[in-house]
């Protein structure tokens, strides 16, 4: 088996010193252009790798970032969160870094879990996910001056103008509001919404993309807002009770597309395959059965929290330069029409 080449090999075919070499690859900025060109050709040309358990020793520093893998819920609410973690997998690793998931079943156990991470340094910054108001978590990471960025945003009073920390998020009202719009141009003049009973950020914020549509076309909002638990089945029987009405609506826009197959499944009981359903996140279920669904985009968003968290060019997480700043990105989504 070839020998592996080392920090000494690098630095006698670059001409230089092995504490140059342990520069460049650790703390680039303090050495000159010219030389750190010469043994970045040198690392090239020998294909040298650092010893990365070694360097995380010597600098403190892993270039990892920890992200909580969420219980498992169902196979359509938990298809987005799968899809944005993949996609921040594979766009870390284009700049040089890793993704490493943990587990915590609350919000006070995954703090134990960030202590942990960090005390380690096993972990140099963070990705959170399902962010609510008066969150705990981001709490303690501002406290700590641990770098973070969260998918969700703060909904705090002003987390746009003024957030306390980088989040990226989708722009929920945007999407129910396309997908009202498209049930509108379809010729639907009764348009309900099937959103989730208990007030939450994500959950008010795609009710008002519907409500804010329909008043613009003057069309009511009156008793057609139906709420039920994140479940397929209290979906179906939900609808069906709706669809048996005397004053049915001709379309549904739903907040998720969970209570979007509960819908579908509730009209074809009825009868009412000409019931224009339209769900939100476009999971694999949207596409079989053949419903219009909001995508939420998870590449751009997977993107985004990088750029906010670390620099569009930075290679590696630097504590400096990740520390929270006030940023955010809404990202825009997409309507797919069936």
């Amino acid at each position: 088996m070839p020998r592996l080449p080392t920090v000494t090999d690098v630095a006698r075919a670059a001409g230089v010193s092995r504490q140059t070499v342990s520069n460049v690859l650790n703390s680039p900025e303090v050495v000159r252009p010219d030389t750190r060109e010469r043994v970045e050709r040198a690392i090239e040309a020998l294909g040298y790798r650092p010893h990365a358990s070694a360097r995380r020793l010597r600098t403190r520093r892993s270039s990892t970032i920890g992200i909580r893998l969420d219980p498992f819920a169902n196979g359509i609410s938990g298809a987005v969160l799968d899809r944005y973690v993949h996609a921040l997998t594979e766009r870390a690793a284009e700049r040089g870094l890793r993704v490493l998931l943990y587990t915590a079943r609350s919000p006070e156990e995954e703090i134990e879990q960030l202590r942990s991470l960090i005390e380690g340094a096993d972990v140099d910054a963070f990705v959170l996910t399902s962010t609510f108001r008066g969150d705990p978590r981001t709490g303690w990471l501002l406290e700590h001056d641990v770098p973070f960025a969260t998918f969700g945003r703060p909904w705090d009073e002003d987390d746009v103008g003024t957030p306390r920390y980088p989040w990226v998020d989708v722009d929920g009202a945007a999407g129910t509001a396309a997908a009202t719009e498209y049930a509108l141009e379809q010729g639907a003049r009764r348009v309900g919404f099937l959103g989730w009973p208990a007030s939450s950020g994500t959950g008010d914020d795609r009710e008002r993309g519907w409500r804010e549509t329909l008043q613009a076309h003057g069309v009511p909002a009156d008793g057609l807002r139906y709420t039920v638990e994140e479940d397929v089945p209290q979906a179906r029987r939900a609808m069906t009770r709706v669809l048996s009405r005397d004053d049915p609506p001709d379309a549904v826009v739903c907040a998720s597309d969970s209570l979007a197959l509960g819908a579908h499944l509730a009209a074809s009981d009825l009868g009412r395959s000409n019931l224009l359903v339209v769900g939100f996140d476009n999971t694999p279920v949207a596409d079989a059965l053949g419903f219009a669904s909001v995508e939420q985009l998870p590449d751009q968003i997977a993107a985004g929290t990088l750029d906010l968290l670390m620099g569009s060019r930075s290679r590696a997480v630097d504590r400096a330069r990740a520390a929270p700043r006030p940023a955010h990105l809404l990202v825009t989504p997409r309507l797919v029409r069936r």
